[in-house]
């Protein structure tokens, strides 16, 4: 019975910190924020150990440009995997990022892509460079998927566990279901995030078999991701098709992810010769 659990109005969220007049401050606005400068900042101290692939002007630059890509891919891959038939319908649609709607998959494209424009353009080593930005990642996901939360959308199937908690949106019914947010908030933030830096910091040769952190990075997301969609409820544009009956187009999306990932781990020992560092203070054999 509903009334037996959580109820996501006695929690006393609200997608909106603070309104005035016209302008309205959005938890997930702040959640891109906050993800962008802890990345930036923690970028800073990766690159200050030996042997780091950028200096740090490298890295203020590239925050612009990461900015981009990230809202840019994001908003593009959404169109395009998700809702491609009802944007080409309303254009103007396409513009009105505050009602969401945003795709990590795209967004991860995008950023690779600039990842590799940037690196070409200063003469940096794509996966190494790669390598670091991966070991961030996880921060803007932990943030994106507590603000999908508070916004009560992208939530999971219906279940009995004791912690599922009943949404307000009518399209969820009175129905407890999968908090999914939290766990892909637990899995590909806060678990994947501790698997890359216990090997950053602690392993004497990751960071320096190149696509080593990368490949963990996809590997671990696309795995996780992929476990997450089975207590998640399909998007509801897909009902009635095999994206809802048999696998998620997140699941989808997430197998070249995993190939990719796997093909770096794989590799990346091979991959390891001299590094010459351009920040930090010591050459890596």
């Amino acid at each position: 019975m509903p009334a037996h659990y959580i109820h996501f109005t006695d929690l006393h969220l609200h997608p909106e910190i603070v309104r005035i007049g016209w302008f309205a401050l959005r938890w997930y606005s702040l959640a891109y924020i906050t993800g962008i400068i802890a990345g930036w900042w923690y970028v800073l101290k990766l690159i200050d150990r030996p042997g780091a692939p950028m200096a740090r002007r490298h890295v203020d630059d590239f925050v612009f440009w990461a900015t981009i890509a990230v809202i840019a891919g994001g908003r593009i891959g959404y169109i395009l995997f998700y809702d491609l038939h009802n944007y080409l319908q309303n254009p103007i649609d396409m513009l009105k990022l505050w009602e969401g709607g945003m795709s990590f998959h795209g967004a991860t494209a995008a950023v690779t892509l600039a990842m590799w424009w940037f690196c070409r353009k200063n003469g940096l080593s794509l996966l190494r460079f790669a390598d670091y930005i991966a070991c961030v990642a996880p921060i803007g996901l932990f943030f994106g998927r507590l603000a999908n939360f508070v916004n009560g959308e992208l939530w999971g199937k219906v279940t009995t566990v004791p912690w599922a908690i009943v949404f307000p949106d009518p399209a969820a019914g009175p129905y407890p279901r999968h908090p999914s947010q939290l766990y892909e908030a637990g899995l590909e933030g806060l678990v994947l995030f501790a698997i890359l830096n216990l090997m950053f910091w602690k392993s004497k040769t990751a960071r320096y078999q190149p696509g080593l952190l990368c490949g963990t990075f996809l590997t671990g997301y696309g795995a996780f991701r992929f476990f997450v969609e089975f207590f998640r409820e399909p998007d509801r544009q897909f009902d009635g098709t095999f994206l809802a009956t048999t696998i998620h187009m997140g699941q989808l999306l997430d197998l070249p992810m995993l190939i990719g990932g796997i093909y770096l781990i794989a590799t990346a020992k091979g991959r390891r010769q001299r590094i010459e560092p351009i920040a930090g203070s010591e050459s890596v054999a």
